[in-house]
């Protein structure tokens, strides 16, 4: 587990070293420079107060003080004195400061005349350079022996400085499993404050997802009881049945019944499938053409569209057709369009028609299908979006799994080789908005242009919501 104090200590101990480092490197080039011009002033001192008047020579006196080595050559090159004749210096005096490399390390050399006497002064440079560390050292030894109690000091700072961060890991610990409301935010940091403005705008966002899903869970379980009811109702008939016909009556209701309870099913899971987190669907979009998809749903009903006695068709220009491309997910908008086509073939009486339009394609995609059905009355429009609605004669039609009225008497009297009749969940429109809602799509009911039946307008990227006219 990594601790935010540990490495802030960390990271500042380090810095702080590396600090004394590079502050210890610019005192010594700095004490060196100090000391190297101290030295020379020396050097240049100490030969003005050699004595100037010619002297025999003498033997040198081996010293060790200040590594200093002392020669004196008279005017004709006769060395008079040299205080380390072992000393690896030049024999030949060079007027003024030099620095000579020697097997044995630079010297620093100072040469001069003085009366009549040519005299030379020469110092080991590691005797400068052992006194430069020295002074450097002696300047950084406090902050060395202080970095413990910095150390200490940082610990204690960065501490008080997470105690906001340790208030909402408490706060949050101790809220009960369903306590979404917001964290409060007085008394935090700046540093702080956004933090707990993304936990809360997340809490809210779960909050609301919680209270659909309980919302869902709880429509759906009530709904579900009906068609179980049904279903028992319908295995108690069959066991009661005492002729063929009644057997075979029972058998079929139970059959719908079976079929009408695994459309219910599988609409709730398609519905639940569409409300994932929009953020998360959106980025896993990407570039949809959309007449060979509405192409594809055509003709996945087709079948369904001839057995009932209904013309289906397809009218998409090829004007349209090369630009109509939309950002989402294809099979999700192949259930869009799906459901609105299955729910017109069933509200369509035999020998109507149902129309699949692509209408505007540039700048924004629009989709109309209209069908020659019932229709929904103005006012329930906005309704039938919800779920599990069910308006006025829709109750028995499976229809109302989109809010569509009951299906018309020619379409009650289909051929039962056609697709079963099933009672209406309330879920087809739901699911369709919720699709069209994740692709920032727009679902609008109109009349159809005839007068008679149903309109629905699929419009992409903010397409205008007015009607065309009616031809």
């Amino acid at each position: 587990m990594r601790s935010i104090r540990r490495r802030l200590l960390l990271g500042l101990l380090i810095t702080l070293a590396v600090a004394l480092l590079l502050a210890g490197i610019a005192i010594f080039r700095q004490a060196r420079t100090e000391a190297n011009a101290l030295f020379d002033f020396q050097l240049q001192q100490m030969a003005l107060s050699l004595p100037a008047e010619p002297f025999s020579s003498a033997p040198g006196v081996h010293s060790d003080a200040g590594g200093l080595v002392i020669q004196i050559w008279s005017r004709n090159g006769v060395e008079l004195y040299y205080s380390h004749p072992r000393a690896p210096l030049p024999p030949r005096a060079e007027l003024g400061f030099t620095t000579v490399q020697t097997p044995e390390g630079d010297w620093r050399v100072y040469a001069a005349l003085v009366g009549d006497n040519v005299v030379q002064l020469a110092q080991p440079m590691v005797i400068r350079d052992s006194l430069a560390v020295s002074m450097a050292l002696r300047t950084l030894l406090p902050l060395v022996v202080a970095m413990p109690l910095l150390a200490l000091l940082v610990w204690i700072v960065v501490g008080r400085g997470l105690r906001p961060l340790r208030r909402v890991t408490k706060a949050l610990d101790a809220r009960a499993p369903g306590a979404l409301d917001a964290l409060p935010e007085a008394g935090l940091p700046d540093e702080v404050r956004p933090l707990v403005r993304a936990l809360n705008s997340l809490l809210g966002r779960l909050d609301e997802a919680l209270v659909q899903q309980k919302a869902f869970v709880a429509d759906a379980a009530h709904e579900l009881r009906t068609p179980l009811a049904a279903l028992q109702l319908q295995v108690q008939l069959l066991d009661r049945a005492h002729s063929e016909t009644e057997r075979a009556e029972a058998m079929r209701d139970l059959r719908d019944g079976v079929h009408r309870a695994s459309r219910m099913v599988a609409q709730l899971l398609t519905l639940a499938r569409q409300e994932p987190d929009a953020a998360r669907a959106a980025a896993a979009f990407v570039e949809v053409p959309l007449a060979p998809l509405l192409r594809d749903v055509v003709a996945h009903h087709a079948a369904l569209a001839l057995a009932r006695g209904i013309d289906l068709g397809l009218d998409a220009p090829d004007a349209l057709c090369a630009i109509s491309r939309v950002q989402g997910d294809a099979n999700a908008l192949q259930t869009l369009f799906g459901n609105l086509v299955d729910n017109a073939l069933k509200y369509t009486p035999r020998g109507g028609h149902v129309d699949v339009r692509l209408v505007a394609a540039s700048p924004a995609s629009v989709v109309e299908i209209e069908d020659t059905g019932p229709g929904i009355a103005p006012a329930e429009r906005e309704r039938v979006f919800d779920r599990f609605f069910r308006g006025g004669a829709a109750s028995s039609a499976d229809g109302a799994a989109s809010g569509y009225p009951a299906p018309s008497p020619d379409a009650a009297a289909q051929d039962e080789a056609s697709t079963p009749r099933a009672q209406g969940s309330g879920l087809g429109l739901a699911i369709v908005r919720n699709i069209a809602q994740a692709h920032g799509a727009r679902v609008e009911l109109f009349d159809a242009r005839n007068g008679r039946g149903l309109r629905v307008r699929v419009s992409f990227g903010g397409a205008a919501s007015a009607p065309p006219p009616a031809l």
